[in-house]
């Protein structure tokens, strides 16, 4: 009985995806650059920004996962992986935890109100693209795209600090590059039987989607240390290593059809964006060091 709940209790925080949380880390961005770390409000703010988006994130996996039952049961590996899909978690079950989920959201409303209807935008644009747009070729790797910039829109919500528009395009084109490498992975591993949308792409077109995006990442985030930030040009040598980084573990690893997991499982990658964060604190820290916690 005791194994039982365990079991189920384990394959019910799976349907979660706590994983994949780690892509909420892009609403703290705007933290970070505003310099707003060093206030304990606005830390509290946008803490709160990322419990709620993680809530949602993974809302929209259950939706999804309810929804790509029958075509999961019939994937090789998701028939396996996939709590629903396997049976390891009844449909019932999951509609509980997603009323559980609801509610968080709707207490959410009460305490970061403004962030909430950001993050109403992330789930109604995830269900279209769960029902419709996830099988239409470009369009479904720009859905994915959108729901990182929401994520940083949701932080400086949080936070009353505009967006810059250099962080915007810089966290779209990133963002981009992610989905494509997903995408080509996705071929690679699984051909076009994995997805649907999969039949309308190739290797050759989405390695060059992936080329542009990183590019344009690179571009934009020099541009924006360059215009904005000048004191962070030297953490412009760190992000080209982790792009490196990134394309050798796509290329030679077979890595990057789950960012999240990717990101987590390499030494390397978190030592370059820990390496990152702490160029970034040390070069926007204001003048005078002084905490404002109080």
């Amino acid at each position: 009985m005791l194994n039982h709940t365990l079991g189920t209790t384990r394959d019910l925080i799976h349907l979660l995806r706590p994983k994949q949380w780690v892509k909420n880390i892009f609403v703290l961005a705007p933290l970070l650059f505003s310099g707003e770390f060093v206030d304990l409000y606005s830390v509290v703010d946008a803490v709160w920004a990322v419990i709620f988006f993680c809530l949602a994130a993974s809302a929209v996996y259950i939706i999804n996962d309810y929804y790509d039952i029958e075509s999961d049961q019939r994937h090789p590996i998701k028939s396996r992986t996939r709590p629903l899909a396997s049976g390891a978690v009844s449909r019932l079950q999951a509609v509980g935890l997603l009323a559980f989920i609801v509610v968080g959201l709707v207490i959410g409303y009460f305490i970061v109100s403004k962030v909430m209807v950001i993050i109403a935008i992330y789930i109604l644009l995830n269900c279209v693209y769960t029902l419709v747009l996830k099988n239409i070729a470009v369009i479904d790797v720009f859905c994915i795209s959108v729901g990182f910039v929401l994520r940083v829109y949701a932080g400086a919500v949080a936070l009353s600090v505009p967006v810059s528009p250099w962080m915007f395009v810089t966290t779209l084109c990133l963002a981009l590059f992610l989905g494509s490498v997903k995408r080509r992975q996705e071929l690679r591993h699984h051909g076009k039987e994995g997805r649907q949308v999969l039949d309308s792409y190739s290797l050759t077109l989405v390695d060059k989607y992936a080329m542009i995006s990183s590019m344009g990442a690179l571009f934009f985030y020099s541009l924006f240390v360059i215009t904005e930030k000048t004191e962070m040009v030297v953490s412009v040598p760190v992000v080209i290593y982790g792009l490196f980084r990134y394309w050798y573990l796509a290329e030679f690893m077979n890595d990057g059809e789950s960012p999240a997991d990717t990101l987590l499982s390499d030494w390397q990658l978190i030592l370059t964006v820990l390496g990152w964060l702490a160029v970034c604190i040390v070069c926007l820290w204001p003048s005078g060091w002084n905490f404002q916690w109080w």
